[in-house]
């Protein structure tokens, strides 16, 4: 009989809870999709790097769990452009670039972009591209250029018809056609170049070189999908936790705990 009564407390307990609540142990969620892009963020890495570990600790600072997914760039892009996942990372930002389908987070660190190019080529910038990025890339036009496909580049650069633009599936594929003369440059952020060069082509050090300046040094975004529920609750989320992490030190001790 005891048995009996004390089921039926918890049962009542249970369903006042749900009722209330929802599930009793239900969290707020948010679905990301994101790439492996070292050493920014990567699988590889210590927390899966210095951006994973920012994102996920400006929604946690704001009552969210942050279930991040790693994909090919394509993939990732095509899952958060349909509304199947909430947001996309690290996303770079351009003001017209698919803005009836996504909306920007505010910004948190990135790093340099630009061009690599073999060291043996006598390519160089005619004019400062941090001046007049567009008349810099027309002095080169008579180069060809490896791309990623679906990655936002700079604003001058992704408008740049006149340049001849290769497409590849990632910035490993570029720096191996790059070192081995099928393109005269490609666009790339500095760091990624440099990481994937010590770790994976060594012997493409004294081959390989990022044209200074860089093109830009550009911070990183969520992108959040307007075809998923929530996503202006999930934005406001992020940029309150994303806030606090930057006012309280947090934010700058993550990163200086991974080498930036």
């Amino acid at each position: 009989m005891f048995q009996k009564i004390a089921a039926s407390v918890m049962f009542i307990i249970v369903t006042i809870g749900w009722v209330m609540t929802g599930p009793v142990c239900a969290q707020k969620t948010v679905t990301l999709s994101t790439l492996d892009w070292p050493p920014y963020i990567g699988q590889e890495l210590e927390n899966n790097g210095y951006v994973n570990e920012i994102v996920v600790e400006a929604f946690k600072r704001a009552g969210y769990t942050a279930e991040v997914n790693f994909y090919p760039w394509a993939r990732a892009l095509h899952l958060v452009l349909s509304g199947a996942h909430d947001g996309l990372f690290p996303e770079y930002f351009d003001p017209t670039e698919r803005d009836h389908q996504i909306v920007f987070s505010d910004p948190f660190p990135g790093g340099p972009v630009g061009l690599y190019k073999r060291k043996d080529s006598a390519i160089s910038y005619t004019v400062d591209p941090q001046k007049d990025q567009t008349r810099a890339l027309e002095g080169l036009k008579q180069y060809s250029f490896g791309i990623v496909r679906g990655y936002i580049n700079t604003k001058a650069f992704d408008e740049a018809g006149f340049l001849k633009k290769d497409m590849a599936v990632g910035d490993k594929m570029n720096l191996e056609k790059l070192y081995n003369k099928r393109i005269d440059l490609i666009f790339i952020d500095k760091f990624v170049a440099k990481y994937i060069i010590v770790k994976e082509f060594p012997w493409y050090i004294d081959e390989l070189e990022f044209m200074e300046p860089p093109l830009e040094v550009k911070p990183l975004y969520i992108a959040f999908s307007k075809k998923a529920p929530g996503y202006k609750e999930k934005l406001k989320a992020f940029n309150t936790g994303l806030k606090e992490i930057k006012g309280d030190g947090t934010l700058k001790k993550i990163m200086q705990k991974h080498g930036f």
